[in-house]
């Protein structure tokens, strides 16, 4: 196979032609109706309709041969042997060695898919801005903290896993070629083009998620949110498969999951239009529910309640330190943890006693429909006065720690001119900026006196 993939690449300059080539010679299968472009598409490369495409259509298969992990690459046997030497947190440093291999090697296998990617620039997670970009740009966003654990992280597992084993290895790897900001490129094309296989639904609790792996041609979809196609798990291919009618020069795209803008600028380097993206939300710090609840305190007797309330909801692992309560377009997505802390810190001293008392309440009180309904954008406005008056602070702090002012986004998102001198930066994170502010302002007034 490597004499073929080395043939296919003298044949033609242009890496897509290349790629096609090799994709039928490992028995990736193409529906005629649509094809691969970088024209007309929302980004980089995409797909596209020839034809109209009805419910239901297979677009393309891709055998589980042509899949690029750590059971597949060439370095496969040495992976292998050192399993144990790589453990870590994320799974994803044996797919990141094969790569680092592959994607280096002129004999690779996947060289035609690979060098679709002549190198890393072209990808632009919030990673490879400057700090200040990231700080200035996105703060309050949650991206900025969300970057820098990463990169510790980065770093840490190049030093402390990867650097040793290469080492070790030097007739594979080179540690003068095979560096850190190589490494740094790959967790971000594996962040942005990797898949990862879903487990079987009696499989969940009970094993570890799949390793990521590379999808050759299903990596090329774009994401939206209303998506038309969705790929597909069998034990001898994967599927591509139309979920609604398209039509002739659509864009065919995929989904990544219900993803927020503010993780699809952090994984993918990319944001959807703030309105367009049905999946968006907003988080609202743990540690400004709390600050709000201070605040409503008059004297020392009620301030140590807190503390004991609050106590309480990090036992039942309701609250933590650096935890969120998620609101998105309809409402509270964390129902469970907003709707009990609120119950609790609004608790009287002999409501709290006799809760601790009975070791919580019946299950029955508060089901998880009643908790739905109660955080809903429908039910916000008919909560409690002091349940609504904590939300509202808490929203308003977290608006507060924003570095741009909304009336000042919203202007420059209005204004055509403006947005368009813009740089690409300059308008993801507007996007998402703009986008979490307004579910905030939203929450705001559902919550208002």
């Amino acid at each position: 196979m490597a004499t073929d993939a080395k043939r296919l690449k003298t044949e033609g300059s242009d890496p897509l032609q290349s790629f096609l080539q090799w994709c039928e010679v490992v028995g990736l299968k193409l529906n005629n109706k649509v094809y691969i472009s970088k024209e007309g598409t929302v980004a980089e490369y995409g797909m596209l309709a020839k034809e109209d495409i009805d419910e239901g259509e297979l677009l393309f298969t891709i055998p589980r041969m042509a899949l690029l992990h750590q059971g597949t690459t060439k370095v496969l046997d040495v992976l292998e042997e050192g399993k144990a030497s790589l453990e870590n947190t994320s799974g994803w440093v044996p797919l990141l060695l094969a790569l680092m291999y592959e994607y280096t090697s002129p004999q690779s296998h996947w060289r035609p898919y690979l060098s679709l990617w002549s190198d890393f620039t072209a990808l632009d997670h919030p990673m490879f801005w400057s700090k200040d970009e990231r700080d200035r740009l996105l703060k309050g966003t949650g991206i900025p903290e969300a970057v820098d654990t990463d990169l510790t992280n980065i770093q840490k597992e190049y030093k402390d896993i990867v650097l040793p084993f290469i080492t070790l290895h030097t007739d594979l790897w080179n540690p003068e070629r095979h560096t850190l900001d190589l490494y740094r490129s790959l967790v971000a094309f594996v962040m942005a083009y990797s898949f990862q296989e879903p487990l079987d639904e009696e499989d969940e609790d009970e094993k570890d998620p799949n390793p990521p792996m590379m999808v050759p041609i299903a990596d090329m979809l774009n994401h939206v949110s209303n998506h038309n196609a969705n790929l597909e798990y069998t034990p001898e291919c994967l599927k591509m498969v139309s979920v609604r009618s398209i039509r002739k020069g659509e864009e065919v795209f995929n989904t990544y999951g219900q993803m927020a803008n503010w993780q699809l600028l952090h994984m993918y380097g990319f944001a959807e239009p703030y309105q367009s993206n049905s999946n968006d939300t907003a988080d609202i710090p743990m540690s400004n529910v709390y600050k709000a609840a201070v605040q409503v305190t008059r004297s020392e007797a009620e301030q140590r309640l807190l503390v004991e309330k609050w106590s309480l909801l990090c036992e039942m692992e309701m609250v933590g330190d650096k935890g969120v309560f998620i609101f998105g377009k309809s409402g509270s997505l964390t129902d469970t943890e907003m709707y009990t802390t609120l119950k609790i810190l609004c608790m009287s001293v002999e409501e709290f006693e006799d809760f601790r008392e009975n070791e919580g309440w019946e299950e029955a009180d508060d089901d998880e429909e009643k908790m739905l309904q109660a955080l809903s954008n429908e039910g916000l406005p008919s909560l409690p006065p002091l349940w609504r008056h904590l939300v509202h602070a808490a929203a308003r702090f977290t608006l507060d720690s924003y570095g741009e002012d909304m009336l000042k986004d919203k202007v420059l998102l209005e204004d055509e001119d403006g947005y368009a001198k813009l740089s690409s930066r300059q308008r993801r994170a507007l996007q998402v900026r703009y986008g979490q502010k307004t579910i905030l302002h939203q929450l705001l007034e559902l919550t208002k006196p």
